[in-house]
């Protein structure tokens, strides 16, 4: 299906585009820069919205495609499509950086209108990684992403953002190095740059399991996964609220995104031989990261634990595939898993902004993020109290919230592929509940812990709009999963089916 216009391309340049004129609008007109970004926000989430209700759920072919000559001599093509695994996210994208533009309205003082910049171009770039069908278009976006990250963190972070902005670029570049040797290799091989291409190449038993180590090095790292975690806790920690809203809700999905755009199906020999391995680092983030996130005084540490685990979860619903596929498990059993995995990534995106956005106003107010700083919130801040315990039960997986969706697909899926496999992985119900609601108990409830406590103010409209917004994202996914599920059916459904056909 090609578009009857460039929506792709809108999507993406519109919010880039944005960002510049916002940045060349300069600080002597702050109120000026915040209407501009909310503007182009509001319109590229309203550009996109097209994406979804134009989108043909019954076919796995992509969508929207617009395909031009970028580099003709080395058969280099500006293309771009969607499928039902990109387009939840390219909206998953446009909506929360319309919440990220909100919520640092009046909070971001300093160069406000280059903040606001970052966050439209990263948006854009953010999209262009989802929608790329050129590997090369697909790896510039990939780096670019990189720069205003780097930035926001390195300008508007805490006290030791040196430290994180390099820890995380080192980490991310590193990895990403791997993947361009190996994307580079498969050119030289097919002789073009298209990633629908490199899904049909023949590749033997050595070339699969070096492309897939290569990508397991890029897309690990950027889950991130045990043990390549490291980067995030601290990135995290020093980052604006904001700037950990992004890296949360949506850049940790683009590594989930890559395993199952390149990974999967380029090298499904290589990742069926070595879905132990994933499969054993999934599980110890869903249990080993959940203790570590137990012992944490720091909000935004104990949240950025949580989001390892959860992440987790994702990666051990894409890899028990293949070990349904060995039990001669019927066709929905893998299916179910991929499908856990993404509805999982696109719920992580709602509860996660919305913890770190609840971390962000109490920090706002208190300028603190120790748990031992809080205690009796709920006395001063009624509203939010509410907020913040009904993300945290969706955050520990409550029935009737996102999290628990994509969990509980995860884990039945788990189970056709070994019972012990699922035991493993439901031990997050348990130490979730246990991290999130010790969390709760400290911050929230109890008696009023300090001055700076009593001296709460409640939210006020703007910061109920951000946070009212995505309880209702969360809730509609919880109960009604349906529409995001039945649009991801039949990729998911060819994916698997691709997979499951040996190259060798």
């Amino acid at each position: 299906m090609t578009a009857d216009w460039p929506i792709l391309s809108v999507t993406i340049w519109l919010p880039i585009i944005g960002g510049l004129l916002v940045l060349f609008s300069g600080d002597r007109a702050p109120g000026v820069s915040r209407w501009m970004a909310l503007c182009f926000a509001l319109l590229t989430l309203a550009l996109s919205i097209p994406l979804y209700t134009g989108f043909d759920s019954g076919t796995a072919q992509m969508q929207f495609v617009e395909n031009l000559p970028w580099i003709p001599s080395f058969n280099i093509h500006y293309h771009l499509g969607v499928d039902g695994i990109s387009m939840p996210l390219i909206l998953l994208t446009t909506f929360i950086t319309v919440l990220v533009i909100i919520a640092g309205w009046e909070v971001i003082q300093y160069k406000p209108s280059q903040y606001m910049a970052a966050f439209l171009i990263m948006e854009g770039v953010m999209v262009g990684v989802f929608a790329a069908l050129d590997a090369m278009l697909f790896y510039v976006f990939w780096e670019a992403m990189l720069i205003p990250m780097f930035i926001i963190i390195g300008i508007w972070g805490g006290p030791r953002r040196v430290y994180a902005t390099i820890k995380f670029f080192l980490y991310t570049f590193l990895g990403s190095v791997f993947m361009l040797v190996a994307l580079i290799y498969m050119y030289f091989k097919s002789g073009s740059m298209e990633i629908l291409v490199f899904h049909d190449l023949k590749l033997n038993m050595t070339e699969q399991v070096l492309i897939f180590i290569a990508f397991l090095l890029a897309f690990a790292v950027k889950v991130p996964m045990w043990p390549v975690h490291t980067w995030l806790p601290d990135a995290h920690v020093e980052a604006p609220t904001g700037g950990s809203v992004i890296l949360a809700a949506i850049m940790l999905k683009i590594g989930g995104y890559g395993f199952l755009r390149f990974s999967l199906p380029i090298t499904p020999d290589a990742s069926h031989t070595l879905d132990w391995m994933i499969i054993a680092m999934s599980l110890i983030a869903v249990v080993y990261i959940g203790f570590v996130a137990l012992v944490q005084q720091d909000m935004k540490k104990l949240i950025a634990y949580s989001s390892i685990a959860h992440m987790g979860f994702v990666t051990l619903g894409f890899f028990i595939v293949f070990m349904i596929f060995a039990r001669a498990d019927v066709h929905g059993g893998a299916v179910l898993g991929v499908q856990g995995g993404m509805v999982q990534m696109v719920s992580h995106g709602f509860v996660s902004a919305a913890m770190f956005l609840c971390v962000g106003v109490l920090y706002d107010r208190l300028h603190s993020r120790q748990i031992s700083d809080y205690g009796g919130v709920v006395n001063v801040m009624p509203w939010f109290a509410a907020f913040m315990v009904f993300f945290s039960m969706a955050n520990a997986g409550l029935p009737g919230t996102s999290g628990f969706v994509g969990e509980f697909m995860v884990i039945l899926a788990a189970i056709r592929a070994d019972f012990w496999f699922a035991v493993l992985a439901a031990t997050t119900l348990i130490v979730g509940a246990a991290y999130t609601l010790w969390m709760v108990k400290r911050v929230v409830f109890g008696e009023v812990g300090s001055e700076g406590v009593a001296a709460l103010q409640d939210i006020n409209g703007r910061e109920a709009l951000v946070l009212g917004s995505l309880a209702i994202a969360v809730l509609i996914l919880g109960l009604w999963p349906a529409p995001l599920i039945d649009v991801m059916n039949a990729s998911i459904g060819h994916l698997v089916q691709h997979i499951g056909v040996s190259k060798l």
